[in-house]
């Protein structure tokens, strides 16, 4: 599949084509669901999506969209779109990250990449293929069209002031690289769905939780139980959301709907960046309003994190071929990236760190 990319000529082709009326292409219809329930606020990036596809390409397509858990267990949209039961389904990579590791950095990195820096990664350094890459693997087109950044960090009844204060606590959160790093940190991972946190936190069956954005968290009612929230949000330091597709769905259509969709995918992720940052806001403001101490972690905490993670990160990419794969990717593209950022700074659009994981290390690994 040819890259998309992000042009106001194509964008303008493709809202042209949606006028005109395709040659003998019978109009397709999907079933679409996705990870997120209606009360939690993700859903509106998959939303947007299907809206934007339905007017650009409605003459050729139509997505039926249903809220996760409507249809089935949102642990289940992945091989139900693997096997064409539905044809697609809105996800975040990193809960297949049991079938392979290589979806938890797809989904997000531990104190990496910002949202633009997946953006600029995904459209211009290589980043597109490799979710093809893996998803293919699994009979499967992907779209990348949701991008949010940093998320909240830990709330809960006690603060976490600093490291110090992670000893022994138990928290909920989630991918495996995550885990790893806070394991190191004196930390234990509790593993809990979305759904559950709230209960979890009021109920001290956890000391702390991450979930998402301040925006999303605001709206799951976590300011009615978690009196501290420890910034920033390190464990997931930008995430992206997307569409699996059933290839055989994908296959079905023709060339100019696909390029819809693709566009449809531009479009969303853009909004979506500049969205999830309008939440945080608002969301960051009603927690404050509502008296929620902020307790930031020191720039001496936040380099230990990041010596701790750039090992978890090499360990990983030595396991498995795939994630080292994907994590030289990302790791050449900050390296290159840096020629122009850093002389850019304070003005640059990318993180600016003098501390990365090792690409040599991942490149012994990949050549055992």
């Amino acid at each position: 599949m040819e890259k998309p990319r992000l042009t106001l000529t194509g964008l303008a082709a493709g809202i042209a084509l949606a006028g005109l009326a395709t040659t003998a292409q019978a109009q397709e219809s999907w079933t679409m669901t996705t990870t997120w329930p209606d009360n939690l606020d993700l859903i509106q990036i998959d939303r947007h999506w299907v809206e934007l596809v339905n007017q650009l390409a409605g003459d050729e397509l139509t997505i039926n969209f249903r809220a996760g858990g409507t249809l089935m267990p949102g642990t289940e949209v992945f091989d139900a779109t693997q096997s064409g039961a539905i044809q697609a389904a809105g996800d975040w990579p990193g809960y297949w990250a049991g079938l392979s590791p290589a979806f938890s950095p797809l989904a997000t990195t531990t104190s990496l990449f910002n949202g633009v820096d997946y953006l600029n990664w995904i459209m211009e350094w290589g980043g597109w293929e490799l979710y093809q890459e893996v998803y293919g693997e699994y009979n499967m087109v992907y779209l990348p069209y949701g991008i949010t950044n940093n998320e909240s960090g830990f709330r809960g009844g006690t603060p976490i002031e600093s490291l110090a204060d992670l000893e022994g606590k138990r928290l909920r959160l989630s991918g495996r690289d995550q885990g790893r790093v806070l394991e190191q940190l004196g930390g234990s991972q509790v593993t809990l769905a979305g759904g559950e946190i709230y209960q979890a936190i009021e109920r001290g069956v956890v000391d702390g939780a991450e979930f998402s954005t301040p925006g999303v968290d605001y709206k799951a009612g976590f300011s009615e139980v978690a009196d501290y929230w420890s910034v920033p949000g390190w464990h997931q330091s930008a995430s992206v959301f997307g569409v699996m597709i059933n290839q055989d769905a994908w296959d079905a259509l023709s060339e100019e709907t696909q390029e819809k969709l693709k566009i449809a995918a531009e479009a969303t992720m853009a909004w979506s960046l500049a969205w999830s940052e309008r939440e945080s806001t608002e969301g960051t403001v009603k927690f404050l309003e509502d008296g929620t101490e902020v307790n930031q972690l020191s720039g001496e905490d936040l380099a230990r994190i990041q010596e701790i993670t750039n090992e978890v990160i090499v360990q990983g990419a030595c396991e498995d071929p795939m994630h080292a794969k994907v994590y030289h990717s990302m790791i050449s593209y900050m390296e290159h990236y840096a020629n122009w950022r850093d002389i850019s700074a304070p003005y640059n659009m990318s993180r600016v760190t003098d501390n990365l994981p090792s690409l040599e290390e991942i490149e012994a690994c990949m050549n055992q």
